[in-house]
């Protein structure tokens, strides 16, 4: 094969973007079926190029999977002997680089294509994020959308709430109020996400709080919903000064969730929660 497989596929799968991990011979010893500096892609479906096929590369792949599953960011360096044990009778030694490469940080869907969800998408592109923007209305979207944006032009827009994964980000901004309530009602339900803002003043929060009480919602649930979202300290009317605040929001909760595990063992809990969340959470 020709060794511009895995550069076009990377390329390919940064567009789309889709995770993947890039692994590399970087030492072999004795007699190994790929000489160093192979390369391969592995995403959640597909393999692209070859380290030489064989088991090496069946467990190189399974490692490479396994990253992905867990969003592992760091890179990692795996020794393997080419005896007996990966069924392979060359006798080499061979040690593996694994590089996770365009890894989200995030899932965000963001409902609403006006001012602000201009100005913000372009930015949550730019981040380790992947994308999904949702309007019921295709003229409001763009000419150009931002690479590794997916655009979802739906007219049952809350239908769109059940098509993220777990632990996603939500960010609703649309321009109907009622639209609004009912998208937020169909994301507390679930109540398996990282992060879900509003856009909108106190007195709309009020009113949204009062309504989602008479839906039957707990308090401590309707208590997760950021609403006005964004960096308080960032002031400003314009689309793209609040777009920054919010981008900041989901940056701040994104680097609170990741990181080292403390001193205890448990993973860090993003301080964005109200405090009695994060009691139940520690």
């Amino acid at each position: 094969m020709s060794n511009t497989v895995w550069i076009n596929a990377l390329a390919e799968l940064q567009q789309q973007g889709e995770p993947c991990v890039l692994v590399t011979i970087i030492e072999e010893r004795g007699s190994t079926p790929r000489n160093a500096g192979s390369k391969m892609v592995v995403s959640r479906e597909r393999l692209y190029d070859t380290i030489g096929g064989g088991h090496l590369e069946y467990k190189a792949q399974k490692i490479a999977r396994e990253m992905l599953e867990n969003r592992v960011r760091e890179t990692r360096l795996e020794r393997f002997s080419l005896g007996a044990s990966l069924g392979q009778c060359c006798g080499g030694a061979t040690v593996l680089l694994f590089e996770p490469m365009g890894q989200p940080q995030a899932h965000i869907a963001v409902f609403g294509a006006g001012h602000v969800g201009r100005a913000l998408v372009p930015l949550l592109a730019s981040l380790p994020c992947k994308v999904r923007w949702i309007d019921s209305r295709e003229s409001e979207f763009p000419a150009q959308i931002p690479a590794g944006v997916e655009k979802v032009v739906n007219d049952e827009v809350v239908d769109e709430v059940d098509n993220m994964p777990a632990g996603s980000y939500f960010i609703v901004m649309t321009h109907n109020h009622q639209l609004d309530l009912e998208l937020t009602a169909a994301i507390l339900e679930r109540n398996d996400f990282t992060y879900y803002g509003l856009i909108g003043s106190k007195s709309k929060r009020a009113k949204f709080e009062h309504r989602l009480r008479d839906r039957g919602f707990q308090p401590e649930t309707v208590q997760r919903m950021r609403c006005p979202m964004g960096i308080a300290e960032v002031k400003g009317k314009l689309p793209v000064e609040i777009a920054v605040s919010i981008a900041g929001e989901v940056i701040a909760t994104y680097n609170a969730n990741f990181g080292e595990k403390s001193a205890d063992g448990e993973k860090p809990v993003p301080m964005l929660m109200p405090a009695a969340r994060r009691s139940q959470t520690g």
